[in-house]
């Protein structure tokens, strides 16, 4: 099925989906030195929620999870701000031009960085509403990782500061977070992204309506270039939701 936006044609029968399921296996990625999800069956007694089991007549399961920990999700600035603001509440539309580009972060003092000369050059003057980065290498370990204690890759101050002042609403990664694992609190790229400058009180230019969306995977055969991306979360009235960005290619 063809659609056309702006005179740009993509084919909403061919969706590219950039997010990892969430399971309750090993498979299932890790972040923040948490266990893996639980989905297990109801048990009332005798009874248990489960169709194999013979007892029930359907599959009835809890669920628990982190969605910072356990996958892709999307945050809003209410995930470091001391005054609660949902990501459900902050995200109104889905539907963004974004720009996905490869970076291979680089060596700085021990740790891997991406900074905002890399991002400057990928993005060659191009100021989509949403930026999609792909890093590299890109391996299909990544849909599988436990990232407590590894010290993942991360962006830089001065490429989060970039990226805002490209008037770039929506930040998608494929890493557990857009700040090193280990900073003593300091959340400079979630800071300088979103335009917080004191927790405590929300300065009024803050940007509330932009997200920061981690734990993607983008398969290595998606060429950079830009997109149509649906980003899509649950109906949560928290800081972060489970969500499925999926991107559209242009025709």
């Amino acid at each position: 099925m063809l659609a056309t936006i702006n005179n740009i044609q993509v084919d909403l029968s061919k969706p590219i989906d950039i997010s990892i399921p969430l399971t309750n296996t090993d498979a299932n990625p890790i972040a923040w030195y948490l266990d893996k999800p639980k989905i297990e069956p109801v048990v009332i007694g005798d009874w248990v929620g489960k169709v194999s089991e013979g007892k029930s007549s359907t599959n009835f399961n809890n669920i628990q999870f982190n969605p910072h920990a356990h996958g892709t999700h999307t945050e809003c600035l209410g995930h470091i701000t001391r005054d609660f603001y949902s990501v459900n509440q902050s995200l109104k539309t889905f539907f963004f031009w974004a720009e996905l580009i490869s970076v291979e972060p680089e060596s700085l003092v021990g740790d891997l960085v991406i900074t905002k000369n890399q991002i400057e050059k990928a993005l060659a003057n191009k100021t989509p509403e949403a930026l999609v980065i792909h890093t590299l290498p890109n391996l299909d370990s990544k849909k599988h990782t436990n990232y407590s204690h590894t010290n993942p890759p991360y962006l830089t101050e001065e490429a989060a500061v970039f990226i805002r002042e490209s008037g770039i609403k929506h930040l998608l990664i494929d890493l557990p977070s857009v700040d090193k694992e280990n900073d003593e609190g300091k959340l400079l790229a979630h800071k300088a992204f979103w335009n917080v400058k004191d927790i405590h009180h929300l300065n009024a230019d803050a940007r509330l309506d932009c997200t920061i969306t981690e734990m993607i995977f983008v398969p290595n055969e998606i060429q950079d270039g830009s997109y149509l991306l649906n980003l899509q979360i649950a109906s949560f009235e928290n800081d972060a939701s489970p969500s499925k960005p999926v991107l559209y290619a242009q025709l």
